[in-house]
Formats: structure tokens, C-alpha cells, sequence
């Protein structure tokens, strides 16, 4: 949790981004296969590719937001947000097998070299691409900044792969083109197959974790718990668990609040509870559970153990 959202509409703020990706990825493939077509590059042909995948997985993140704003339903009562996760997923499926295409081109062409032509027009191309995918990530980050969109920051991660990948791709390009060393060109398509293999690593355990209920980090727990704490008629918290889903932070805990308050008081006090944690977390979804402190006993099903109320978070 380390980029705070902001009073900005989130759902707008992403699906403006998303389809500015799709665009971006659309003008890329048509430069570099225009590109492709005059110089035959075999690093140009890796990065077309990329491109080509780089549509593909921004379509998936394109719908997947708009899936993840859709309110609860009857079968949702969660809501959608872990469509954002399925699409990082599909990203990282789609980089994999970019990586294992463009890794095997690149051994072919360093078995079998072929020359480089047109040099010019495929450097004026990747100057072109670098300059536009720089310009992406700038307003994917911004976005970020905005929603902390999951599926908008594995799209961030890809295009900013790009960006080294495409240095790469120029090295190779002006290797084979004026200095005639052809099989520089592949071992730059090479690299850039290394290079997408790694950034997929990273994607696929992001959305793994966010698909199996990772909770937050360490610090952003310590915040929750001193929000609530702020209240010295809450003696203690335990059984917090967080998750996200989506953009949305979940958190459930139970508060030790004293034995002979009313039920009205009570939920005035949790109430007032939840309220801070949304002053410093706007947006999450919360649910306390108010307990008779001293009192408690084992509930609330399979996890429902009584860990000792010391006023910091025993479990998840």
C-alpha cells in the first residue's frame, strides 16, 4: 500500500488510462511493422511482438477495469475487483509466451544471420516507440497514484520493460545495420526474450497473491490498529485480517470495547472507529466486531480464535 488514492474518480481515472493503452499499443504495431517490413530486423521482430501482446494484455486490463467499478450483485457480494487480478494473470501468460517466441526467433537467426537493411527508418521507428511508451508510463503513473489499480500497475510494468527492451532493440538495429554484425541484432532479440521472461515473473506473483488474499504489509496493519486504538475505549483489537480486492481494501477485526455498554454505545463506538480507518484509508470496505473485554471466548467459525487482546494484530 504504498500509493494512497485520492479524492479523484478512480473507475474514470482507469478506464481514461486503459483505453489511452490501447492506443499507444495500436501506433506501436503499426510503426513496427512498417518497420519490420523495410529491415527485416530480427530485434524489430521481438519487439513487434511484444507490441502485438502488449494490445492483447492492454484489451484484457481495457475490460477488466470496467468489470472490477461494477457495483456488488446478488452473486458478487464482494464486489468485481478481482477481475483486475485475472487480467494480470493473462498479462503474465501472454509475456511468457512472448518470451519463448522471441528467444526462439533470436537462436535461429543467430544459427542462420541475415542482414539488417534500412537502418534508418527501423532507428527512427524504436526513437519514435521509446518516446511514446516513456509518455505512457508517465500517465499510467499518474493514474496509479490516483486508483492503485492493480491491473493498470501491471500494465505500467510492462511498457516500462519496454522501455529498457526497446534500448536493447536499438543497440541490435544499429549493430546489424552499420556495423554488419547480424548476430548482435539476435543476441539483442535474446535479451529482450530474458528481459520479458523476468518482468512475467513479477506480474504472475502480483496477481497470485492478490487471488489468494495476501494481506497488507506490516506498516499498513500498524496503521490500521492505531487508528482504531486512537480511542481509549477500545482496550485492544485481534483478528485482523486485510485483503485487497481491487482497488478496494477489506479489513475485518474484532475490538474489545468494556462489558456493561450498551448495544447502542457500542456500535457508536465502532461507528466512530470505522471512521477513522476511512479518513486514512478513503474507500475500504471494514467490519468490526465489537467484544465484551476480558469476556472473550472462541467464535466466528474455523478462524474464530480468541488470540489475547495486547492491542496490536495477532493474526491475519
Amino acid at each position: 500500500m504504498t500509493e494512497k488514492a485520492t479524492p479523484l474518480d478512480p473507475h474514470a481515472a482507469n478506464r481514461r488510462i486503459t483505453t489511452l493503452s490501447v492506443g499507444v499499443a495500436v501506433f506501436l504495431i503499426a510503426i513496427k511493422a512498417f518497420a519490420l517490413g523495410a529491415s527485416g530486423s530480427v530485434s524489430i521482430l521481438a519487439s513487434l511482438t511484444d507490441s502485438v501482446l502488449d494490445l492483447i494484455a492492454s484489451l484484457a486490463v481495457f475490460f477488466a477495469v470496467r468489470w472490477a467499478a461494477a457495483p456488488p450483485d446478488h452473486e458478487h457480494r464482494y464486489g468485481h475487483g478481482k477481475a483486475e487480478a485475472l487480467a494480470a494473470l493473462v498479462q503474465a501468460g501472454l509475456v511468457f509466451a512472448s518470451a519463448v517466441f522471441i528467444a526462439w526467433e533470436a537462436v535461429q537467426r543467430m544459427v542462420d544471420p541475415r542482414p539488417v537493411t534500412a537502418g534508418g527508418w527501423a532507428v527512427g521507428v524504436m526513437v519514435i516507440s521509446m518516446v511514446a511508451t516513456v509518455g505512457l508510463v508517465w500517465m499510467q503513473s499518474r493514474a496509479i497514484r490516483a486508483t492503485g489499480s492493480m491491473a493498470v500497475r501491471g500494465d505500467r510494468a510492462h511498457y516500462a520493460a519496454d522501455i529498457g527492451a526497446n534500448i536493447v532493440v536499438l543497440i541490435g538495429v544499429i549493430s546489424g545495420a552499420f556495423l554488419g554484425a547480424a548476430g548482435l541484432d539476435a543476441a539483442a532479440g535474446l535479451i529482450v526474450a530474458v528481459w520479458l521472461f523476468w518482468g512475467a515473473l513479477g506480474m504472475l506473483g502480483g496477481s497470485a497473491d492478490h487471488l489468494m488474499d495476501k494481506g497488507v504489509d506490516d506498516e499498513t496493519r500498524a496503521r490500521i490498529v492505531a487508528a482504531v486504538l486512537a480511542d481509549p475505549r477500545i482496550g485492544g483489537v485481534h483478528q485482523l485480517r486485510t485483503r485487497m480486492a481491487g482497488t478496494v481494501l477489506m479489513i475485518q477485526m474484532h475490538a474489545d470495547l468494556e462489558p456493561e455498554q450498551t448495544l447502542e454505545a457500542a456500535h457508536g463506538v465502532v461507528v466512530e472507529a470505522e471512521a477513522r480507518i476511512l479518513k486514512a484509508f478513503p474507500g475500504a470496505d471494514i467490519l468490526i466486531h465489537p467484544d465484551p473485554r476480558g469476556r472473550t471466548r472462541a467464535h466466528g467459525g474455523v478462524k474464530g480464535n480468541a488470540e489475547p487482546s495486547t492491542g496490536v494484530p495477532v493474526t491475519e
